[in-house]
């Protein structure tokens, strides 16, 4: 089997797996096995939560730098307009439950610090876990594996405009998530540009009526905007 690919100046070449010899090459470009599997992964706890102490909650987690802030900005702005929604970045459980009773939010948002790749949420605080990496810490990033590479519910690839000037091959990287992640949903984006941003919020919101929370806010009078909106 062969592949080709870019390294740093755009110098294309390939490598055909038989008789190739990576100590002659100078590197490998085996595909690592990570801890955990997409499909194996820890599922949101739905049986028995219960959605009126805490909303649906989305965490955002990746490496300092992936583009974390940029995309609960795009979410926010995203979903203002239809749904009410508060966002904290102490990933406290307690805190979390706070927003919810006071502003009877339909969606929570949470940020992490800058995550390593072994990094991931528990369930007891995000329903739905995004990751972030971007194209400038490489094309390998992906077959690098770790829990928010292979276990998060979305994995997000950003930055994809600076893929050509870093030397970053997104049709590598768009193969080895998908062997990484085992089919699991990989969007590649542009957060600040607005690319992607729409398919990032339809997952969320999908993910957000399966789990019942929907059912649960239109006993409520929701969902409904942003309170203040007007003001933001």
């Amino acid at each position: 089997m062969s592949h080709s690919h870019s390294h740093e100046g755009g110098v294309s070449h390939s490598h055909d797996s038989s008789g190739f010899n990576a100590q002659e090459h100078g590197h490998s470009h085996e595909i690592l096995d990570g801890p955990g599997t997409y499909l194996g992964r820890e599922m949101p706890i739905i049986e028995g939560r219960t959605w009126s102490d805490r909303a649906f909650t989305i965490g955002i987690g990746g490496p300092v730098g992936s583009g974390k802030t940029a995309l609960m900005l795009a979410l926010c702005l995203a979903l203002r307009s239809k749904y009410n929604l508060a966002a904290d970045i102490s990933a406290n459980l307690a805190a979390l439950e706070d927003l919810h009773r006071e502003f009877g939010t339909d969606l929570l948002l949470i940020e992490s610090g800058g995550d390593n790749l072994a990094a991931n949420y528990s369930r007891e605080l995000a329903d739905f876990i995004i990751y972030v990496i971007d194209v400038s810490g490489g094309d390998k990033v992906p077959r690098k594996g770790g829990p928010g590479i292979t276990q998060s519910d979305l994995l997000v690839v950003n930055k994809t405009d600076l893929a050509e000037a870093v030397g970053a091959d997104l049709k590598v990287m768009e193969r080895d998530a998908r062997k990484m992640r085992e089919g699991g949903p990989t969007v590649f984006a542009q957060v600040k540009k607005d690319v992607g941003v729409d398919h990032i919020v339809n997952l969320i919101t999908s993910a957000w009526r399966a789990s019942g929370a929907e059912e649960e806010r239109k006993t409520k009078g929701g969902p409904k905007p942003t309170e203040g909106i007007e003001n933001l």
